[in-house]
């Protein structure tokens, strides 16, 4: 695992030894979001279909609140940003490399102490995308 800074973001990062898709698969699956995010309870979309930049949805913190969120930025199999109560949130991002891929987690600039649960989730990411 290692600290970065990738789009005007500090990021923390975890390679990968697994197809790139399975990795994006664990990502955009809402019903594994709680399994991999710490600070996460549930999630749903408000309306039925796929991520796209625009989708809107609320997430339910760990302690129970639920919040709208908008992803506010999208590239199939690649990357999603979103917007949690309007306020710009996380960065999702994969990037294939030879051997798997590397999982990127970008964090506002002015919110870095998030990093530490990004950091939890990444090794639990690799886990499920290992099993799929």
């Amino acid at each position: 695992m290692r600290l970065g800074f990738r789009h005007r973001m500090p990021t923390v990062e975890l390679a990968i030894a697994a197809p790139s898709s399975a990795v994006w698969d664990v990502l955009v699956d809402l019903d594994a979001w709680p399994v991999w995010g710490p600070s996460v309870a549930g999630a749903t979309l408000d309306t039925p279909g796929p991520f796209a930049s625009g989708t809107r949805g609320k997430v339910t913190t760990a302690v129970g609140v639920p919040l709208p969120f908008e992803i506010t930025e999208f590239i199939d199999g690649r990357v999603w940003a979103w917007r949690v109560l309007g306020v710009p949130a996380t960065r999702h991002e994969v990037i294939p490399v030879r051997d798997g891929c590397v999982l990127s987690f970008g964090v506002p600039i002015w919110a870095p102490a998030y990093l530490s649960i990004m950091a939890l989730a990444l090794p639990r990411i690799e886990r499920l995308a290992m099993d799929r």
